[in-house]
């Protein structure tokens, strides 16, 4: 067998199973410990086939081909002898984080809320008016504009998509991976903004772009790694970074750090993919 898609939600793997079979592809589900979903290929001789329907399983998950498998098989549940244990909202938030997703998600928080109480914490984190006053001991201010946020709105925006997009970066593949992403996406689009407009900007708008263009297409890439978006998420990223760029948002955008973002998010995915695919 071969593994071929992880997945958070147990009745849609068993549709999606559901489905395969129907096409001659045989699969069996497994489920770990923190309640993912593993679909293992039985014939490893059809995997290409396989993960060109997984690719298009992750485009169009609700499709109603993969219920409609499920309602001919008579059942939509998957199919375990013993499902997750039940859990409260609070216990299914924290689970769907990790220690980097949680650290950051709760420095934004501080220090909006310590902004929100009148300490000048634009003045501390945000970046330094010249390039070289980074090179002395403040070297530390090319990423702490990504933890300022200039409204509630600003602020709860970002850190949803922070936790979501994090979060399955962090469980799938560790915290050492988003931890990198968050550096590389946080500095190098500061440069590029304040390249592009000064230092007068902040917030974690370029490493959500970052992450929503590496998880999109680490999905399209390699479903198997159990990170995926649907492609509608492409076209709103690309359709938002279109509007901030025409100024038609009615707000001040970073535009480039959005963009750089994105840019090192796709990048980053290919890489990630070329690696795997040299072993």
């Amino acid at each position: 067998m071969k593994a071929l898609l992880v997945l958070d939600d147990p009745r849609r793997a068993q549709a999606f199973v559901d489905y395969l079979s129907e096409l001659g592809l045989h699969c069996e589900l497994t489920q770990d410990d923190n309640g993912h979903v593993h679909i293992w290929l039985v014939d490893e001789a059809r995997f290409e086939e396989a993960h060109r329907e997984a690719k298009r399983f992750l485009a169009e998950p609700f499709h109603p081909r993969y219920q409609e498998a499920s309602w001919k098989r008579g059942d939509s549940h998957a199919r375990f002898a013993d499902g997750p244990p039940q859990r409260g909202w609070a216990s299914d938030l924290l689970r769907q984080t990790g220690p980097v997703n949680l650290l950051v998600l709760l420095a934004c928080l501080l220090v909006y809320g310590l902004s929100w109480l009148g300490l000048p914490m634009f003045g501390v984190l945000s970046f330094p008016p010249r390039l070289d006053g980074l090179l002395g001991a403040e070297f530390w201010r090319v990423f702490t504009p990504a933890l300022m946020h200039f409204s509630l709105m600003h602020l709860v925006f970002n850190l949803f998509w922070w936790w979501y997009l994090g979060g399955m970066v962090e469980r799938r593949l560790g915290s050492s991976k988003l931890l990198v992403l968050l550096l590389v996406a946080a500095v190098l689009p500061n440069l590029l903004q304040f390249w592009a407009s000064g230092p007068r900007f902040g917030g974690l708008s370029g490493v959500v772009y970052a992450l929503l263009a590496y998880v999109w297409f680490s999905g399209r890439l390699n479903p198997a790694r159990g990170i995926g978006l649907p492609d509608g998420m492409a076209v709103f990223m690309v359709v938002w970074l279109v509007l901030g760029f025409a100024d038609l948002l009615g707000t001040p955008v970073a535009n480039m750090a959005h963009l750089g973002g994105a840019l090192i998010g796709l990048l980053q995915a290919w890489l990630d993919n070329r690696r795997r695919a040299a072993y």
